[in-house]
């Protein structure tokens, strides 16, 4: 304990030499813009508001250290209340008015697939914290992954439930965006591993009540119950209609807002997942401890994907310049780079380079994180 608080009056002490160390050099020096769409609102916010901390602890730090080449990063975060619509035309004026260098985000499917549609045309770098998937995001020319693509997030819940838990009948609730794409996933991988959908209930992005569907997904008596979704409410639901078998969710519900909003029935959910911050990997430490200082809470995977993503962009600006255009900017970032959250390759064609073997499961007791020992390799 006493090393640990060493380390947070050491980061403490850090931040506010930052602060003096960020004036200094910023005068008189043009910030080198970078901008984000985030759900700050919305059935997203529960994804955008961790995204949004971790970006804004990654200027800090990066400024701390001089910026790059001498010049402050600024990050312009936008909020598109969780609406497509709304994440295209904040892009546009992160693009034609604020003349940002790379934009990041969304929070959402839907607002990914917006803002690509503005970044592309631009030729604007975009680091996607969700996405579409790798076979419609390959038409894109520089569009990026933070977070594995979906795939990826399947086979790492088909590794649990058939192999922890020796699951052969799974139901399923997801919802109509994220949980559709990672359904779709599944099912292209289910017979490799032998799992039988008994049930595949389906709900609408932001709907207050899924009791009806979660009924149907208990009749079917499954072995493992799949619940996909970026909102608590299906999780309630769930046990609320007596769902008393495993829960196995993918990695856009592990957030502690989510896992808040459960409730008393955040209990017995297991998530494939990349950072337990009660357990860091040693790689994560720091980060963990400078977002607790800071924020006094946890980050998760979303914070840690936010502080990856400008991280990963002035990696690339301090490569090319900041005066570089998009597509030699891009270029940059097609290198692999260490995060805190995985080890990337942007060239990859999966546009991550995330392997199975980095994924870590914990299990919601209690409403706490507990890291298991199950391993995949």
């Amino acid at each position: 304990m006493r090393i640990l608080r060493r380390r947070f009056l050491v980061g403490a002490a850090g931040l506010a030499a930052a602060a003096l160390s960020i004036a200094a050099f910023a005068q008189g020096k043009e910030p080198i813009k970078i901008g984000a769409v985030l759900s700050l609102t919305g059935p997203g916010a529960g994804l955008g508001q961790g995204e949004r901390t971790g970006i804004l602890l990654a200027e800090k730090a990066i400024n701390s250290k001089g910026g790059v080449r001498g010049r402050p990063v600024k990050v312009i975060i936008e909020d598109d209340g969780s609406k497509p619509d709304n994440a295209k035309s904040k892009a546009e004026n992160l693009i034609f008015n604020e003349k940002v260098k790379a934009i990041v985000g969304g929070s959402l499917t839907a607002s990914t697939g917006a803002i690509a549609a503005i970044t592309n045309g631009q030729g604007v770098p975009q680091l996607a914290l969700t996405g579409l998937g790798p076979p419609i995001e390959l038409t894109y020319k520089s569009v990026f992954h933070l977070l594995p693509p979906q795939a990826l997030n399947a086979k790492a819940m088909l590794e649990y439930a058939t192999k922890g838990l020796k699951a052969k009948k799974v139901g399923v609730l997801h919802d109509s965006g994220y949980g559709q794409l990672v359904m779709n996933a599944l099912k292209a991988q289910s017979d490799a591993y032998g799992m039988e959908y008994v049930a595949i209930e389906k709900f609408e992005v932001g709907a207050t009540d899924v009791s009806t569907q979660a009924a149907k997904v208990r009749a079917a008596n499954p072995d493992v119950v799949f619940v996909i979704a970026t909102n608590p409410i299906p999780f309630r639901n769930a046990r609320q209609m007596r769902i008393t078998q495993p829960i196995v969710s993918a990695i856009g519900s592990s957030s502690y807002q989510y896992v808040s909003g459960m409730g008393e029935f955040a209990n017995d959910i297991v998530f494939p997942e990349f950072l337990v911050p009660e357990y860091p990997m040693p790689h994560q430490a720091e980060f963990v401890n400078l977002h607790r200082i800071t924020y006094n809470v946890l980050p998760k995977n979303y914070e840690a994907a936010g502080w990856d993503a400008i991280h990963v962009i002035a990696k690339a600006l301090e490569t090319t310049g900041a005066d570089a255009s998009g597509e030699v900017i891009a270029q940059a970032l097609r290198t692999p780079h260490r995060g805190v959250l995985a080890s990337y390759n942007f060239g990859a064609t999966d546009m991550t380079g995330i392997e199975l073997s980095s994924y870590v499961y914990s299990k919601l007791v209690g409403g706490k994180f507990v890291r298991l020992p199950f391993i995949t390799r």
